[in-house]
């Protein structure tokens, strides 16, 4: 069943990708709404990197639909694809912050990519943007200058830098220190109200989901094991879920046999 509503900024229907003849994403529905941050969890090998590049149009799925702003991008030619993703900002896990820039010239990077504005403008909005990210003052450094904490802020100020209606971000404290964590988690939640921007965030840190999120979907070996609020999910009673937030180890048995069959059978479905 379709999980599109009209106020959804974001509609996956039936979504399947593969990697070879692997089954990575097995029939994903979710909608994710205008204004709210959305948390996708999982364990490791769940799904959650898979499906944020396909809602990126990074991946192409083998089937299904991702809506986002009202067009299919598993339809749209590339021309289409590139005007949607200027309205969309994201902050990869390690940065990506070019190393032969400074900090200044790579936020300012998309401004002169993607616009026609005059360069005392371009610097004006790219310091804005580190002013709101507490990086005033630094914008003449390199890279490898800045600390982990404030590589992550760099990088969330190019995010930001066009006023994207939509934010993702691939874990967004991974690799930072408990302190630092929670300022980012803060800094967030301060540019979801300030922008008025739809935030989608793939983590594994529960701490900072619980923190952060309006609702959170958890994956579980490629399918969408629920979608609700923090409390709903803190009291959901399936057992994976139960697993994942008390870090109870699970000890399965795969049977091969059956493994296979499944894939196969996912692979033929996707082609009908």
């Amino acid at each position: 069943m379709s999980s599109a509503t009209a106020e959804n900024i974001i509609e996956v229907e039936n979504l399947v990708a593969h990697y070879g003849d692997r089954v990575i994403l097995n029939g994903i529905n979710l909608g994710i709404r205008t204004g709210e941050i959305m948390v996708i969890m999982g364990g490791s090998g769940s799904g959650k990197t898979t499906l944020m590049r396909n809602l990126l149009g990074l991946n192409k799925p083998s089937s299904g639909s991702i809506h986002i702003l009202g067009q299919d991008i598993t339809k749209i030619n590339k021309r289409e694809l590139y005007a949607l993703r200027r309205k969309m900002g994201v902050a990869f896990q390690g940065g990506a912050l070019l190393g032969s820039m400074s900090v200044a010239d790579n936020i300012e990077l998309p401004l002169r990519q993607h616009t026609r504005l005059d360069d005392s403008t371009i610097h004006i909005m790219s310091r804005m943007k580190l002013e709101v990210v507490n990086l005033a003052g630094f914008e003449d450094l390199m890279p490898s200058e800045l600390s982990g904490g404030m590589l992550k802020r760099a990088a969330l100020a190019r995010s930001i830098v066009m006023d994207p209606a939509m934010l993702f971000f691939d874990e967004p404290s991974a690799g930072l220190d408990p302190v630092v964590s929670a300022e980012l988690d803060e800094l967030i939640l301060r540019l979801k109200e300030a922008m008025n921007v739809t935030i989608v965030v793939v983590t594994h840190e529960l701490e900072s989901a619980f923190k952060i999120a309006d609702r959170i979907t958890v994956l579980g070996q490629g399918s969408v094991l629920m979608t609700g609020t923090v409390d709903e999910v803190r009291n959901s009673d399936n057992e994976v879920i139960q697993d994942m937030l008390n870090r109870r180890a699970r000890d399965e048995t795969v049977n091969a046999d059956e493994y296979l069959a499944r894939l196969t059978a996912a692979r033929r479905q996707s082609r009908v």
